[in-house]
């Protein structure tokens, strides 16, 4: 499926390879980018929508592997897809491993590499969706009192108001109107949406001391 702010990005230091990538690519529909480097490609701004990266695992200067070590050290979420004439079972297993999409020698079919890119533009998608629900999340608890949120964590563990008020050493009472306020702010009726809430925003809960953590 092709989303309409997806893109397809391709990076090899061989024209004739570009040219076939642009070819193959333009004829599936896809909205494409060609550089000769990776070092050039890190020069353009991010994409804000899906992407996937078409790159050659062996170039001179930048390399497609260190590409990929670049990307995670930014925190960048494009998929990478490695196409290579040189390559070797460690060499696939370390860009698996480290969340390629996959790792196409060459020569490799059409079909393959369009289906290669499918994937990864769904997983690109869904991605951005989990990070931009997260962030959501986040902001969410970020308007909340470090003294709600910490009766949010005692909450969602299944406490009582009144065990939530002995854990913090405060009355019943006063555990209620946090609470009413608290729910409020995040927009939420019942517990289990604090706990969608939390798993959401991705807050450490095992080993983690009961204050604001975003």
């Amino acid at each position: 499926m092709i989303t309409s702010d997806g893109i397809v990005f391709g990076i090899d230091d061989d024209h004739s390879v570009r040219q076939s990538l642009c070819r193959l690519l333009d004829s599936a529909g896809y909205k494409v980018e060609l550089f000769k480097s990776a070092s050039q490609f890190l020069e353009r701004p991010v994409h804000p929508g899906p992407s996937c990266v078409i790159v050659d695992v062996k170039m001179p200067g930048l390399n497609g592997l260190d590409l990929q070590k670049a990307l995670i050290q930014r925190r960048r979420e494009e998929q990478l897809v490695f196409i290579t004439g040189h390559g070797n079972i460690p060499m696939s297993v370390e860009a698996m491993k480290a969340g390629a999409v996959d790792f196409l020698p060459k020569p490799f079919k059409p079909k393959e590499l369009l289906r290669c890119v499918e994937r990864a533009l769904a997983r690109s998608a869904e991605q951005r969706g989990c990070a931009a629900e997260k962030q959501e999340a986040r902001s969410l608890l970020d308007r909340l009192t470090p003294r709600e949120f910490e009766v949010v964590l005692l909450l969602i563990t299944g406490m009582l108001n009144k065990q939530v008020g002995a854990e913090l050493g405060m009355a019943e009472k006063t555990v209620k109107c946090h609470r009413g306020r608290l729910m409020k702010k995040l927009g939420t009726t019942s517990v289990p949406d604090l706990i969608r809430i939390v798993q959401k925003a991705e807050v450490p809960l095992q080993g983690e001391s009961p204050t604001k953590v975003l």
